[in-house]
């Protein structure tokens, strides 16, 4: 059942995970979705254990990257859809190797802070944070900018962990769709 924006918007804000399709012209996949200051490790451990994709912060807003200092993972992005990655992250304050569920969230939790700043984080690490492009969704259909546009029209800080490629019930490794 797919919903209207609304009520996606008001279980973004209640911190509930959403499946955010986008067009089948475009990726034809859903991204597994939460506002970033409600991840926990549980959810971290779901989106590991049960989504099996990319677990990233894709909070940022294009200002985000230069409050953070973070290089983009590559100059010359030829990626199909332009995905701007930037290099993975782990939380300073943590100890350990940043790979836990606990550790991944409070790096996501660290990194979406309002106040965070370059000191908070280190690099490579474990969470790859995604950039948006200026003006959301109207610039680029992605599922980047439809989590950062969500945050604050939900009530949520701009932002959310996803993991990729998420079809309820597939465990096989093929991509949803394929």
């Amino acid at each position: 059942m797919l919903s209207d924006i609304p009520t996606l918007l008001d279980d973004i804000s209640a911190g509930r995970m959403v499946i955010l399709m986008d067009d089948e012209d475009r990726e034809n996949e859903g991204d597994l979705i939460i506002a970033a200051e409600k991840v926990t490790p549980a959810v971290v451990n779901f989106f590991a254990t049960e989504a099996c994709g990319l677990i990233s912060a894709c909070r940022l807003p294009p200002n985000a990257r230069g409050q953070l200092n973070l290089p983009l993972m590559v100059r010359d992005n030829r990626s199909q859809h332009e995905t701007n990655f930037t290099v993975s992250i782990d939380a300073t304050s943590q100890v350990g190797p940043g790979i836990s569920a606990a550790q991944r969230a409070h790096t996501i939790l660290q990194a979406v802070a309002a106040d965070a700043t370059p000191r908070d984080i280190r690099q490579p690490g474990h969470i790859f944070p995604l950039v948006a492009k200026p003006g959301g969704v109207l610039k680029r259909a992605g599922h980047t900018e439809a989590g950062v546009d969500s945050g604050p029209h939900g009530g949520a800080d701009a932002g959310g962990g996803h993991s990729g490629d998420y079809e309820s019930g597939r465990h096989d490794g093929a991509s949803p769709r394929a």
